[in-house]
């Protein structure tokens, strides 16, 4: 027989106060950032295949604007860089990492002023030891990954911008 434990009902309420207590505030609540932005942002148009996966990305966290216009303008900017990370000894690559670093500015169109902007990195690494088509389907797919990443680090500075808390 188990009998009645009350730090495990006060640990959660004292983990509420705490959070009360240092300003949060969820995202997507009445007011949050999430709202505020959620369909309200048009994402700058695509110019490579990485550019249009982040902007895919971008475009299911952030919502479609109803409209092209939108009341924001987020423009994004994305590099990669392919660089060998295991070489063998007899001179072969067995595994290769993806560098990527996605730039945006969002701007209300209202003001014409910036937002929030800023530079996200980070990489992705895949295999290159089987033949040449898994080899590459491992790459689109590192390709892949890595855009959701960036747009996730994007999404993420967005929602914190302190200009856009109501």
């Amino acid at each position: 027989m188990s009998l009645f434990d009350r730090r495990k009902l006060l640990l959660p309420l004292a983990a509420c106060a705490l959070a009360a207590a240092c300003g949060f505030q969820p995202v997507y609540a009445p007011g949050g950032t999430g709202a505020a932005l959620y369909g309200r942002v048009a994402v700058s148009a695509p110019d490579t295949v990485e550019s249009y996966l982040l902007v895919q990305n971008l475009e299911q966290r952030l919502g479609r604007s109803s409209n092209s216009v939108g009341d924001y303008v987020l423009n994004v900017k994305v590099e990669t860089a392919t660089r060998g990370a295991a070489i063998t000894t007899t001179n072969e690559t067995n595994r290769y990492s993806i560098d990527g670093r996605a730039t945006f500015a969002l701007t209300s169109n209202e003001t014409g002023q910036v937002v929030a902007s800023g530079t996200v990195t980070d990489f992705v690494g895949y295999s290159a030891a089987g033949s040449t088509v898994s080899t590459l389907a491992d790459e689109r797919d590192a390709k892949e990954r890595l855009m959701v990443i960036l747009a996730d680090q994007i999404v993420t500075r967005l929602y914190t911008a302190p200009d856009l808390a109501s």
